[in-house]
């Protein structure tokens, strides 16, 4: 009896304290999984319709959503089935039979949106005399949807439900394990302001055989404040975006894309990277396509020459009677590929010549081994180009949180010896920058000099659409290129189009005037014996007024693959058909 007693009582007390432990000390965070008991026992009991998951959106400059779309649906409970309800009247104002209302919830045990995958869209008239049925279990709604294809889907970024990322990044604060985090791009940038403050849904109880608990009544939960969800609204224009995307795309681009700033802001209108998002398996490397590859290092190649050149000018190392052997190597060997003979700096600039850059390059380590990468900061290659500052309690935001940092070299050492800076003079070697970077110098160099950070996001707004915060201009810190420096460089970018030797001369005859620089940098990655390269184009116009900055990469490619000048013509062309049809809708409101 005495060992009975003992197994009974210590039985007893285990089943009470995994009670408690259930019910009082771990409702919210069960087991190695961290089950939301709460959360479970409420979905057990109930049925429910998310109408918006309360999560903030990204709009474009002129206030449309990026990311998802509004769409007036009908909602059929499933309980609709075991009673009589007014099936006709819904009919004849919708236009759906009687039949197909019907046989849409018969097997159903959760609420419906009908036409499910393609719903049923309704007039403001039709939801309106539906609502005022006042039908148990039928309701007419604005439902959010998340778009199938989202415009700049890398700059934009994923948010998902990963409770451990959430945890980190909020401790000490108290979220739903099946809170949204974003996990890339903006969304991540961001996600302080987006996360959601609860749903809006339609909520039905139910038995253990779903059956109604309470009745039929069915209640609707929406977010005790009125201001949420946040929205931010940033500087992409949906038109130029689409137009980049299909251009980028139809051009054949595997790996690479463009980047186009608006050169008075110095915002984002148009970003793309390719490839595009594998939605099965974003993360998986090479293949997953969530990495914004705008935003990341690259090998630059010539356009970096742009960098040397400014050093070489403030130096006085451009006198229009030198010339350069260019019939040779960086290395002083015959070159069997190109035969320039001996060009002066500017014909050197506009043809690419690689011996030129790489003397000069050397020229100038001898003056200061810092001048080079001095004057890369100067033209904002090296550091980060994006938005950044303190707002609201947060200190040094980013507006681009996945941004790389762009640099020149690596050591010390390397800035000191003539081969490696004979590389770096032609934008190889250790110099890596971001395609967002090389188009800020563009935009630099087309303002006279003035180096100011890149926005992608112009205002912080409320639901309602007053603003939280501003993103106003800023200036990147550091020093700048003076305005005749900018004023040279800009005559030989123009060169580059013009001289009929010129790099950029497939650009001559295009509606805007074209001021750039080209380049094809190897990447030292081989592929059936081939080397692969990464060829640019960057450059800005119109030039005498300047508008956009334009910056168009393929990377990985082989030698005689390209399509870079193609695209960079063919955007061109459409920004000014584009303008054209905005002055033309304009004058027609005039």
């Amino acid at each position: 009896m005495v060992v009975f007693l003992f197994l009974f009582f210590t039985s007893f007390f285990i089943l009470i304290g995994r009670l408690m432990q259930i019910q009082l000390f771990e409702t919210e965070h069960f087991s190695s999984h961290n089950i939301n008991l709460l959360e479970e026992s409420v979905e057990q009991r109930s049925q429910e319709m998310v109408i918006d998951n309360g999560r903030g959106n990204f709009l474009d400059q002129n206030g449309q959503s990026l990311t998802q779309q509004t769409k007036k649906v009908l909602i059929l409970f499933p309980f609709l089935k075991n009673m009589d309800w007014d099936s006709k009247k819904v009919s004849l104002i919708t236009g759906i039979s009687e039949s197909s209302l019907k046989r849409a919830i018969e097997n159903t045990k959760e609420p419906i949106v009908f036409g499910r995958r393609d719903p049923v869209e309704l007039t403001s008239s039709q939801m309106e005399k539906i609502n005022d049925l006042k039908i148990p279990g039928v309701f007419a709604v604005d439902k959010k949807y998340n778009l199938t294809k989202n415009l700049a889907e890398q700059l934009i970024g994923i948010a998902g439900e990963n409770d451990q990322v959430l945890k980190s990044r909020y401790p000490g604060k108290e979220f739903s394990s099946r809170t949204l985090v974003g996990l890339t791009g903006l969304e991540k940038s961001f996600d302080e302001f987006l996360l959601s403050e609860g749903k809006s849904k339609l909520v039905y109880h139910v038995d253990a055989m779903g059956g109604p608990l309470f009745g039929i009544n069915v209640k609707y939960v929406e977010p005790a404040n009125p201001f949420y969800p946040i929205n931010i609204k940033t500087t992409i224009d949906r038109g130029l975006q689409s137009i980049a995307e299909e251009q980028v795309k139809g051009h054949g681009i595997q790996k690479g894309g463009l980047v186009l700033l608006d050169i008075k802001t110095n915002s984002v209108l148009a970003m793309v990277s390719v490839p595009e998002i594998n939605k099965y398996t974003p993360f998986q490397k090479d293949t997953g396509g969530i990495e914004n590859l705008m935003l990341k290092q690259q090998i630059l190649g010539s356009v970096f020459k742009t960098v040397v050149s400014a050093a070489a000018i403030d130096h006085h190392l451009d006198q229009p009677s030198r010339t350069f052997d260019c019939s040779k190597k960086i290395n002083g060997e015959q070159d069997v590929t190109y035969q320039y003979g001996n060009l002066t700096f500017t014909d050197s600039f506009a043809k690419s010549c690689n011996n030129t850059f790489a003397t000069l390059a050397k020229e100038l380590k001898e003056i200061d081994p810092n001048l080079i990468e001095e004057y890369a900061k100067k033209l904002s290659l090296v550091g980060q180009a994006g938005w950044n500052g303190d707002i609201y309690h947060i200190q040094d935001f980013k507006q681009l949180a996945d941004e790389d940092s762009g640099r020149v070299f690596l050591s010390e050492e390397a800035k000191k010896d003539d081969n490696y800076v004979a590389m770096t003079g032609i934008g190889q070697h250790e110099v890596r920058v971001t395609p967002l970077s090389v188009a800020n110098m563009m935009a630099t160099i087309a303002r006279g000099g003035e180096k100011e950070m890149v926005r992608i996001a112009s205002t912080i707004e409320y639901k309602n659409g007053n603003s939280i915060i501003k993103f106003d201009e800023k200036q990147l810190d550091g020093e700048t290129i003076s305005p005749f420096t900018a004023m040279k460089l800009q005559s030989l970018l123009r060169e580059v189009v013009t001289n009929k030797e010129g790099t950029g001369r497939w650009f001559q005859d295009l509606p805007y005037e074209v001021a750039g620089k080209s380049g094809t940098a190897e990447t030292g990655v081989f592929k059936e014996g081939q080397q692969l390269h990464n060829k640019w184009f960057a450059g800005y116009f119109p030039y005498k007024n300047p508008r956009y900055a334009l910056v168009v990469v393929n990377l990985g490619v082989e030698g005689q693959q390209g399509g870079i000048n193609p695209l960079f013509a063919d955007m061109v062309k459409e920004l000014y058909n584009y303008d054209q049809r905005q002055n033309n809708s304009f004058s027609s409101v005039e």
